[in-house]
């Protein structure tokens, strides 16, 4: 029978792997000139309608990659694809995350000099993804008004990593007991430095200042 400490053990040499990995990717991403955002939620949160509401304002012309992580299928990266940038599909193959190695091998046959976006949509999970460093400059959590205004409480790890929080679907706010005052002083609990961007992706709302966000990671 495996011990606790022996799992601890393993998960610690997974972990520094990883890290090892991550180190490469983010030395190999500056090099290069891409700025990356991690983007974690979960499921529902509204990370792929986000994501279409994001490229839909982009002009053709935008160096900008989406990586979009599931455990299975094909559907977000199919959804995304229509805007025509470069769009791949990390499948984790009942992984409740994307790790380094996975984004490492997705995007060996890209040519990161001609981008200086790239998105990584994490599968839908408030955990595990927390966890695994992807290279990126940014940890971007989402969170939906149709979640639990606790969630900063309940998931610290998770918001303690994050630079962003979004949160989604603020035209939901009349109709759902949902308290955002109490989200935004709850995720500045566990992390005082936490930035907080506000938005819905049915009516628009809040896209402009989300959008100019990005272009100063990308700028900066």
């Amino acid at each position: 029978m495996t011990t606790v400490t022996e799992k601890i053990a393993v998960e610690k040499k997974v972990l520094s792997e990883n890290d090892r990995v991550a180190a490469g990717l983010r030395e190999r991403l500056r090099k290069n000139g891409v700025y990356c955002i991690n983007i974690i939620s979960s499921p529902g949160a509204g990370k792929t309608s986000l994501l279409e509401r994001t490229l839909a304002r982009f002009r053709p012309e935008e160096r900008v990659a989406v990586l979009t992580g599931d455990i299975a299928t094909d559907n977000d990266a199919r959804r995304m694809a229509r805007f025509g940038f470069p769009v791949k599909q990390i499948c984790t193959g009942g992984s409740c995350h994307v790790d380094a190695k996975m984004v490492e091998r997705a995007l060996d046959d890209w040519d990161l000099s001609t981008l200086d976006l790239l998105i990584i949509e994490n599968v839908g999970n408030l955990v595990c993804p927390a966890s695994y460093d992807l290279g990126e400059d940014e940890k971007v959590v989402v969170l939906s008004t149709t979640e639990g205004d606790d969630k900063p409480l309940k998931y610290p790890g998770t918001f303690f990593r994050a630079t962003t929080l979004v949160i989604n679907k603020i035209d939901l706010l009349p109709y759902v007991p949902f308290n955002i005052e109490a989200v935004r002083e709850n995720a500045r609990k566990i992390n005082p430095n936490i930035e907080i961007l506000e938005l819905s992706c049915t009516t628009g709302e809040g896209l402009d200042t989300w959008c100019a966000w990005l272009e100063k990671g990308v700028l900066a």
